[in-house]
């Protein structure tokens, strides 16, 4: 996400990586901005400004990235952001969100959740987000994959049968991590796109 308006304060979408069970990248655009862009986040996003130069209209990426989703099981970490940046809802029995999973907290043997790059060395031994060039899409989407995959017959047993020892489920969405993790920008707020027809 890049930032739009005032400040850069609004994030919207600037690139979507999708990739499939495999790790296999099935979508990968650089997505232009309905609004001009004030800040590209480059620390953080890996986005700059020649990216953009010919990127896909969110409009048209959108109907893309909808079609792509459509009837699939959505893995990502703190995904809510993406849907609400892309302006969508997915029904919430077809999401994992790597970010709110105890699952991955126990075997990582943290007391609270964690950003996905702490998750991704302690459980996975790799190192992402790190560099000059910020975080790249495919690798986050990649990352999330693969800790979801370390406890995906656990976790798919609670889908079914609902979470252990009576604890509730996590509405999808209720979670603002992804924006008070370390490596973003602490005075970025999200905002969804009012009125508007947009990082897998």
């Amino acid at each position: 996400m890049v930032g739009t308006g005032p400040g850069g304060r609004c994030s919207e979408l600037a690139r979507c990586s999708i990739v499939g069970y495999h790790g296999t990248v099935l979508y990968d655009k650089y997505v232009q901005p309905c609004q001009p862009v004030t800040d590209y986040r480059t620390p953080w996003s890996g986005i700059q400004r020649h990216h953009l130069q010919n990127a896909t209209p969110f409009a048209q990426a959108r109907e893309e990235i909808l079609a792509a989703l459509d009837g699939k099981v959505v893995i990502g970490h703190s995904v809510h952001n993406d849907f609400k940046v892309l302006d969508i809802a997915h029904p919430g029995h077809m999401v994992r969100d790597t970010s709110t999973s105890p699952l991955l907290s126990r075997l990582a043997g943290l007391s609270c959740r964690r950003s996905l790059k702490v998750l991704s060395r302690r459980l996975l031994k790799r190192r992402i987000q790190g560099g000059r060039r910020g975080h790249n899409s495919v690798e986050d989407a990649q990352a999330a994959l693969d800790l979801y995959k370390l406890v995906e017959d656990e976790w798919e047993r609670e889908v079914q049968t609902g979470p252990r020892d009576g604890a509730a489920a996590e509405e999808p969405g209720s979670s603002s991590v992804y924006m008070q993790d370390q490596y973003w920008p602490s005075h970025v707020v999200l905002h969804g796109h009012s009125g508007e027809a947009h990082e897998a």
